[in-house]
């Protein structure tokens, strides 16, 4: 795997103040990445159950079941997709092409990850979250 810096995070917000909804974050993300969040979000959607909410994690946009799932987020040169460091290491084979590091995924407008691939990652999220123990 190869590590990267995660570069600067792009202000999402609108008129000062972190974003409250998804929809707050994307809306001060300039094109293409805000297209690019939008499939992600998306294919997330896809492949959560019906209770799963959207929230706003760590100034990010994130799906939580049972605890949080994912977190997307765009930053100056890519965006970023953060599925945890155990699902990055199973689909390491499939993210080819992709600078990886510990939990994250970064890609470029120009190169986004596969729909079917989040659909996968998030799909083994949602499983991780309902076996693991609540405290």
């Amino acid at each position: 795997m190869k590590r990267v810096k995660s570069g600067n995070f792009v202000s999402a917000a609108k008129g000062g103040g972190p974003p409250k909804t998804i929809d707050e974050y994307l809306a001060g993300v300039p094109e293409p990445a805000r297209s690019t969040l939008g499939k992600i979000r998306a294919a997330v959607r896809a492949a959560v159950p019906l209770e799963a909410t959207e929230a706003i994690s760590y100034r990010m946009p994130a799906f939580k079941y049972k605890g949080v799932l994912v977190w997307f987020a765009a930053f100056s040169n890519h965006c970023s997709f953060f599925p945890t460091a155990s699902v990055v290491g199973m689909f390491k084979d499939e993210l080819n092409g992709f600078s990886l590091s510990k939990g994250t995924i970064q890609f470029t407008t120009d190169n986004p990850l596969p729909t079917a691939l989040v659909k996968r990652m998030v799909k083994m999220r949602v499983e991780q979250n309902e076996k693991k123990k609540r405290r």
